[in-house]
């Protein structure tokens, strides 16, 4: 296959047509692929511009309102820059598309992202451009420690919106430290109440009996996919029972450090296991039984995959006063419904929800939960790719437009725990990022021509 090929069958599993595709490379020329998804965005933008009857200086303000001042010229294609700027091979270094060349993007410390409640911090202020403001209203997460030039590339194609990094040891009492990028208003925000513990014993007085002194922690790692195996607590149980008490200082570095990577909890006189389903459901923010009726290894999966109910409820808690008779939902990678729990304890009501889902067992884990709870209409679809412009121009037709389109791209080719495929955005997992802001673009074009 051609690299022009490939190309154009890149551009088609992103969605969009082969016709696009084909018009992008004869504009561009030997360009990088994320220069092309930014044409046929921009000549998107353009025609809906001009079906309206737009001058060329008003098509010019909108393009650089929605995309940020760097992206004018890419908008502009029509004009004589854009045409010198694509119309030959492409000059010099360009970015690749998942933006491994990019500088890195510093995470704050603390995490506490613009505002948490309880934190004394510099009142933060951001004005977006009206074009980049809701609705419809975007919310998008992904791992925070994602390789390097990720978040500037995310960023980049959601309207150039700096990205709001949280760790949710701030709210819970286990961390999860991830980027939020969204359109939402950051003040008067509110948390959901009671508010959630925040350290272990808080949360499960019990361990208490059983947990040595010289065990430090008072908050749990980031929840994982996966848990110990028998075989690893067994061995640390024998390394306890051959060992002075208090045990020598190498065992109990070596101890703490594996509890450290697998969360693991004192039940017993030297004994350790990881956390239960049940114990994660309720860190997470999940109702008690959430993902019952899943094998345990499924039940691990989907709740090391999943928002942090609290922390993701925080920023959403905006939606509450703005939306009093609900809201109409786009959930992509819906997962276990994590962002419509939030909006369920919000005490938002959903009056749709277009959940597209691939995983079956999380797709019957969030219907169980959205028959018990919801009275709303909810649409399932099983994969983003199958989510086509024509179905999304169909839907805001239903509904009358989506409020909030809200999800989180797999981070499988992003997480730090990846060893061996960690391709950033060019990953196969983690590319499906551009099936989010494919939609995103295609709601709010067909949005803007209601």
């Amino acid at each position: 296959m051609s690299e022009k090929d490939e190309k154009i069958k890149s551009l088609v599993d992103m969605g969009f047509s082969e016709d696009e595709a084909n018009m992008a490379i004869t504009r561009c020329g030997d360009v990088d692929l994320w220069e092309l998804v930014d044409s046929i965005s921009a000549s998107r933008i353009t025609e809906d511009s001009h079906s309206r009857n737009l001058s060329d200086h008003q098509i010019t303000d909108r393009c650089f309102d929605s995309f940020g001042g760097r992206k004018k010229a890419r908008l502009m294609e029509e004009s004589k820059k854009k045409r010198n700027r694509y119309g030959g091979r492409a000059q010099g270094n360009q970015p690749s598309l998942d933006g491994s060349h990019d500088e890195p993007m510093p995470l704050p410390n603390p995490m506490v992202g613009f505002n948490l409640p309880g934190y004394l911090q510099p009142s933060v202020t951001r004005i977006l451009p009206k074009q980049d403001t809701g609705p419809p209203f975007f919310y998008y997460e992904n791992v925070a420690q994602a390789p390097k030039g990720v978040w500037a590339t995310i960023s980049r194609f959601l309207y150039d919106i700096q990205p709001e990094f949280v760790d949710s040891k701030h709210l819970c009492a286990t961390a999860r430290k991830r980027g939020y990028i969204h359109n939402l208003p950051i003040e008067n925000r509110s948390p959901l109440l009671p508010m959630p513990p925040k350290t272990i014993f808080e949360a499960f007085p019990h361990y208490k009996k059983w947990w040595p002194s010289w065990d430090l922690r008072t908050q749990l790692n980031c929840l994982r996919t996966n848990v110990a195996s028998a075989k690893l607590t067994e061995r640390i149980g024998r390394a306890l029972a051959s060992s002075d008490s208090p045990p020598a200082r190498s065992v109990q570095k070596y101890v703490m450090n594996e509890c450290r990577k697998g969360n693991l909890v004192w039940i017993g006189k030297n004994k350790v296991a990881p956390l239960e389903p049940e114990e994660m459901e309720y860190l997470l923010g999940f109702p008690k039984d959430h993902t019952r009726g899943l094998g345990i290894t499924e039940r691990y999966k989907s709740l090391g995959n999943t928002f942090q109910v609290d922390t993701v409820a925080y920023h959403l808690s905006v939606l509450k006063v703005m939306f009093p008779n609900g809201v109409n939902v786009l959930s992509l990678f819906t997962g276990i419904g994590g962002g419509e729990v939030a909006l369920h304890r919000l005490g938002i009501h959903m009056k749709a929800v277009v959940s597209v889902e691939i995983r079956k067992a999380n797709k019957r884990i969030f219907r169980g939960w959205w028959d018990q709870t919801q009275t709303g209409t909810l649409i399932e679809i099983d994969d983003v790719k199958s989510l086509t412009d024509d179905r999304i121009v169909s839907f805001v037709s239903r509904f009358g437009g989506f409020d909030l389109v809200i999800g989180g791209s797999p981070c499988n080719n992003l997480a730090g725990c990846n060893r061996y495929n960690r391709d950033g955005l060019e990953g196969e997992q983690s590319a499906l990022f551009y099936h989010y802001f494919r939609i995103l673009n295609a709601v709010k074009s067909a949005m803007a021509r209601m």
